[in-house]
């Protein structure tokens, strides 16, 4: 099947063209030319690189919520063993659905977060939600980080928090394991996304050597700012994650330190500091929901100072730097026709990707947009 759409605005994940063709052939964009099977009017229009959501936790019917959003890869960030297995094999099978990406299980210390979260909802998540392995020492960490190489995992997730923002008092894991689990995914060739959200917690996180944090923090932490440039890591923004926990329709008081308007403010300068801003929104079974909660995300981008191309970018061309997604992430002859079509100039207006008109994932056309 070869789509043509035709005299489209395209961002390419780095720049605006105001008019191309652009042709899908098979899985793949390819140079205009030659016949073709399907014509989409692009006018008024703007196709834009499959939407990548750089931090989810995907359950049963996660991924095809995503995609019809125009979300077309899923960057998971905790998921026990058999949830892992089924959503692996939906993505492989099926183009109606999201592609994923996935840390597996998190190292985290025993009865650490998000284990304390796990117990209260357990009944709801069945066996998605059952005890899993945790880190107790320096002495764990090498085996742990087999056992996730073993496993096929994509990258490390790291868990340094201490409960405070959650109201409660956690474990956990102590400076010298986090190093030495960074130690031990470094030598196996992957990379660490730290989930930390205090300024103390970012501190370990980054003094550690970690490649990316999963959360912008959500207290003050200016100080920060430079060491985190400094050391080239990037930051996974999750602000419409820090919203739904601060309002008032939040069902569990996780806001007990920090707050959204700290989450904004992070985001702003590191922002202008230079520092890869990743989007990402922490989507999960109840909020923020999968693939709809993107398109807040980039509207709360915007608001923390990125301009519409720059939180695009974050949602696109970003992540697949960062995370080695080489085979999409911008619209290009050879590339994954992962591809999004809105309604609109998101470029000027950031809220028209929530106008989705279609949505093809390796060259199918989603029929839920």
């Amino acid at each position: 099947m070869r789509t043509l759409i035709r005299d489209v605005r395209v961002f390419d994940g780095h720049r605006v063209v105001p008019r191309a063709d652009v042709l899908i052939d098979g899985a793949l964009i390819a140079e205009p030319g030659g016949r073709c099977d399907v014509e989409v009017d692009g006018r008024c229009r703007t196709l834009l690189p499959g939407l990548i959501d750089g931090h989810t936790h995907a359950f049963d019917g996660s991924l095809a919520q995503a995609l019809a959003a125009g979300v077309t890869t899923e960057l998971d960030m905790f998921c026990l063993p058999g949830n892992l297995a089924r959503q692996r094999e939906l993505a492989a099978s099926r183009d109606d659905v999201a592609d994923l990406r996935s840390a597996g299980l998190l190292a985290t210390a025993p009865g650490g977060h998000p284990s304390q979260l796990l117990a209260s909802i357990g009944d709801e998540l069945g066996d998605a939600a059952r005890p899993f392995e945790t880190v107790a020492d320096v002495a764990a960490a090498r085996a742990f980080v087999a056992a996730r190489v073993a496993e096929g995992v994509d990258y490390l997730k790291v868990v340094i928090d201490d409960g405070a923002v959650h109201g409660v008092d956690l474990p956990v894991l102590a400076p010298e394991v986090v190093e030495a689990l960074v130690d031990a995914a470094h030598g196996h060739g992957l990379k660490v996304i730290a989930h930390a959200i205090t300024a103390k917690e970012v501190g370990i996180a980054v003094d550690a050597g970690v490649d990316g944090l999963a959360h912008v923090w959500c207290d003050a932490g200016d100080d920060l700012v430079g060491w985190v440039a400094q050391r080239g890591v990037f930051v996974v923004s999750t602000l419409v994650y820090f919203e739904s926990i601060s309002g008032p329709t939040a069902t569990v008081d996780h806001a007990a330190h920090g707050s959204f308007e700290h989450a904004v403010h992070a985001a702003r300068v590191l922002h202008e500091a230079g520092v890869p801003i990743v989007a990402g929104t922490d989507a999960n079974p109840w909020a923020p929901r999968h693939g709809v909660a993107m398109h807040r995300e980039l509207a709360l981008l915007t608001a923390a100072g990125l301009t519409p191309p720059e939180a695009l970018a974050a949602a696109t061309s970003v992540p697949a730097v960062h995370f080695g997604l080489t085979d999409r992430g911008r619209v290009e002859p050879g590339l994954r026709a992962d591809l999004l079509l809105v309604d609109g100039d998101p470029t000027t207006d950031i809220t028209a990707t929530a106008s989705v008109a279609a949505v093809w994932r390796r060259g199918v056309r989603s029929a839920r947009p």
